[in-house]
Order: structure tokens, then C-alpha cells, then sequence
């Protein structure tokens, strides 16, 4: 019998090694499991602080109004909401465009072409109150937009980090560096864009609104020159929409408020001509 207890203490020892090695196996897999979906977890968090990216907030117009005469109030109160669904789609598109684009997709894609909408429908408030009022000037002041990048990743952070004029003017010039990197002859086949000419439209100019329509007509000509020259610099950037959701879209809203401004100028002194608008819309010819 003692020869017999060696072999069965053995066999226990083997039995209870192999539990033991089961045990560690299992405990090396579910360590390896949690591991997994701890990493998940920590990746989830990630792409969704990248997927975050923020929102747009505008100046609040209403209260820089003067009293508004009633026979303007519906025409105010209109493009008021205008600039409330204005700011509405664009933080729609931040949410859809989000990882588009490069670090100043935001500003050249969606600040700019807000801030050049606002414009023009500040400029119809300014119009509308004029008509029966003294005109309030100054209300372009409040068309700039920034964006609030809540928890959004640097990139984003630095695309919406300094919403001005001088940032969509270096935006350009960065992309402009690209494009002559390795634009090519694809830089020479981006086409022009052609406008429609305003001046054959216009009525006869009162002497005193002369210079104010000159300055407007020459504005006209240089943001479809500035246009063309962009069209150069960003070529090759952005979806297949890039040209008219930037360049053609904001130029548009530019000339909007420049022949708003002819009107307006011709109004003072002679009967306002109407409809000018109709020439904002340009085209782009490849």
C-alpha cells in the first residue's frame, strides 16, 4: 500500500496542475476580453470626442434694431427668422460635414459663406427700416460667426479658431501654396466664373447716389476677380459641391448685398429701382 500512494499522489498532483492551468488559461482569456473591450470603450470615447464638433454662435440682432415702423415690421421680422434658419444650417452642415476637409474647412466652407449671408439680409433690414425711417447703419458688425468647438478635436479647433476676415484671407493663401505645389495643368482647367452685368440694368443714377454706385460697381468686379482667384488657389479641395458651397454661394451673397446697396443709394434721390437681386446668381464656366 505505500508504494501504491506515491502514484496516486502523482496523479492528484497532475489532476490538480491541469485544473490549474485551465483556471490561468481562463483567467489569461477574460483578462484578454476585458482588455478587448476596455480598448473599445477607450476608442468609442475617442472617436466620439472627435465626432464632436461643436456649434455656431452668432451676435444677436434684435436688440441693436432701432423701433421699427410698422409698415417695415413684417419685412424685419422675415429676414430675422432668415438669420435664425441661416445659423440653423449651418450647424447642420458642421454635423455633416465633420472630419471633411482640411483645417479650414470650417471657416472657408461654413463661417465664411454664413457670415457673407448675414450680410445681405442685415442689409435688407437696414433697407426696409429706411424706407420709412432714418436707415440704421452698421448692422454688417454683427455678421461674423465663431464657432464653439465643445470638446472638438484640435484640428477642429483650429479650423474654427479665428472666424475674421484675415483668416479666411490666409486660409486662401495656404491654399493657394498647395495648389501651385502640385496644381499642374488641372489648375489651368478649373474654368472662370462669368456674372451678369449690372450696370445696362440700372436706371438713370441721380448725381448724388453717382459715387456710392460707382463704389458698388466696382466692388462687383473685384469679389468675382477675388472669386476666380480662389477657384485657382482651392482647386482640388473639398466634395464634389466645394465651388458653389464656397465660392459660387458666398459670391452670390456678396452681390446681394452690393446691389442692395445700389438700390438703396439710387432710393434717395430718385424711385428705387427693385429686382436687382436677379444678377446676384454666377456661374462657373469650365
Amino acid at each position: 500500500m505505500s508504494r501504491a500512494l506515491p502514484k496516486y499522489n502523482k496523479r492528484r498532483v497532475a489532476i490538480i496542475g491541469g485544473a490549474a492551468a485551465v483556471a490561468l488559461s481562463g483567467a489569461v482569456i477574460a483578462g484578454s476580453a476585458l482588455a478587448g473591450e476596455t480598448s473599445k470603450s477607450d476608442n468609442s470615447k475617442a472617436a466620439g470626442t472627435l465626432a464632436s464638433p461643436g456649434t455656431i454662435s452668432c451676435p444677436a440682432v434684435a436688440g441693436s434694431l432701432p423701433a421699427i415702423p410698422a409698415s417695415a415690421q413684417a419685412e424685419v421680422t422675415s429676414n430675422l427668422a432668415q438669420l435664425d434658419t441661416q445659423i440653423a444650417e449651418a450647424n447642420k452642415r458642421l454635423v455633416d460635414t465633420v472630419g471633411q476637409g482640411g483645417p479650414n474647412f470650417v471657416q472657408n466652407a461654413i463661417l465664411g459663406p454664413l457670415e457673407d449671408k448675414r450680410v445681405a439680409a442685415l442689409n435688407r433690414i437696414e433697407t426696409a427700416i429706411g424706407r420709412a425711417a432714418d436707415k440704421p447703419e452698421g448692422l454688417e458688425a454683427l455678421a461674423p460667426c465663431a464657432l464653439n468647438a465643445d470638446g472638438a478635436s484640435e484640428a477642429g479647433d483650429e479650423a474654427g479658431a479665428e472666424p475674421t476676415e484675415a483668416a479666411t484671407e490666409e486660409a486662401g493663401g495656404d491654399a493657394g501654396d498647395a495648389g501651385d505645389a502640385g496644381a499642374g495643368e488641372d489648375a489651368g482647367a478649373v474654368g472662370t466664373i462669368s456674372c451678369p452685368d449690372v450696370e445696362p440694368s440700372l436706371p438713370e443714377i441721380p448725381a448724388s447716389a453717382q459715387a456710392e454706385v460707382t463704389s458698388n460697381l466696382a466692388q462687383l468686379d473685384t469679389q468675382i476677380a477675388e472669386a476666380n482667384k480662389r477657384l485657382v488657389d482651392t482647386v482640388g479641395q473639398g466634395g464634389p459641391n466645394f465651388v458653389q458651397n464656397a465660392i459660387l454661394g458666398p459670391l452670390e451673397d456678396k452681390r446681394v448685398a452690393a446691389l442692395n446697396r445700389i438700390e438703396t443709394a439710387i432710393g434717395r434721390a430718385a424711385d428705387k429701382p427693385e429686382g436687382l437681386e436677379a444678377l446676384a446668381p454666377c456661374a462657373l464656366n469650365q
